[in-house]
């Protein structure tokens, strides 16, 4: 385990799993608590990472595969991995150039890189890394940590069209924990795709953790996907079908997902699609959600097959 500064997320991540480590981590298996060895660890839903970077720093992850079908996210992944000290420096250039600005100028550059960045993704090469790439992941956590809330939004042309938000002095390049998560991704196999590519990774030594898009708790919900791909109540239904198939297999299963029944008490999904796991309601604060019924802490599910 590394006892240097300790990784945590690079990127603001909606439905970020930082407020939950506590539970997820008490929930974990036994014999993961009492060995302090997790043999191998998948992730197919890896959004921000935070409680894969807990687990790294508690705990002795001998193989890792960390996925998600978001190929923007995975190539800022691949370049913190792979060329942390290009990145910084390209990510502090654009710090320093945006804290000399004051107000609108602020803001000018904030679209003139969103611009950039939506224009780049035209002739991207997505397959084979490059200098572009880390240009690329570079852009992606400077929008990631001046627009508004921190989201990641794509409109159906999968652009970046989330507007700048007002920090005064906000940490754009935090060299440090960049360095930190390239360290706990040495070893890691970072894949791009739909979570049932984490199929051949999983046997009866494998811990799994499923953080899919939560499902919306109400219709009209504000944000209910990061990329310009919905996760719908079909892939819902998908992803249980997969939990089930999984459990056959005796792989360690713990899911998290938002509650429906805070918004309808008789709304009984995800109860019926789990029937049969140890299905568990916890209480989570939501920051991200333009109605106010959605803010300050609700239940959301954490459902276990062990």
């Amino acid at each position: 385990m590394d006892k240097r500064i300790q990784a945590r997320p690079f990127l603001k991540w909606a439905g970020g799993k930082t407020q939950l480590l506590a539970e997820l981590t008490a929930r974990l298996p036994q014999q993961i608590k009492e060995s302090g060895v997790i043999k191998t660890y998948v992730e197919p839903f890896v959004g921000g990472g935070a409680f894969f970077f807990h687990l790294h720093n508690e705990y002795n992850i001998e193989n890792a595969y960390l996925i998600d079908i978001n190929r923007e996210l995975m190539v800022g992944y691949q370049v913190v991995k792979q060329t942390p000290e290009a990145l910084i420096t390209q990510l502090g250039q654009l710090e320093t150039d945006f804290l000399a600005l004051v107000g609108e100028e602020r803001s000018r550059f904030y679209y003139r890189i969103r611009e950039l960045y939506n224009r780049q993704m035209e002739q991207f090469d997505y397959q084979s890394f490059n200098q572009e790439w880390i240009v690329r992941a570079s852009f992606l956590i400077f929008l990631n940590k001046t627009c508004y809330n921190g989201l990641f939004r794509q409109n159906q042309k999968g652009e970046f069209n989330v507007p700048c938000g007002c920090y005064k002095n906000p940490t754009i390049c935090d060299a440090d924990n960049i360095r930190a998560v390239s360290r706990a991704l040495q070893r890691v196999s970072l894949i791009c795709a739909d979570f049932l590519s984490s199929s051949p990774y999983i046997d009866r030594h494998t811990f799994v953790y499923f953080d899919p898009p939560y499902r919306p708790l109400t219709r009209t919900a504000s944000f209910t996907s990061y990329s310009k791909d919905s996760f719908t109540d079909a892939d819902q239904i998908r992803l249980a079908e997969y939990f089930r198939e999984l459990n056959a297999r005796g792989a360690l299963l713990l899911l998290s997902n938002s509650d429906p029944k805070v918004s309808n008490p008789d709304d009984n999904f995800f109860d019926e699609l789990y029937q049969g796991f140890n299905i568990e309601r916890v209480l989570a604060k939501r920051n991200i959600n333009s109605d106010g019924s959605g803010r300050g802490e609700i239940t959301e599910l954490i459902i276990r097959n062990y």
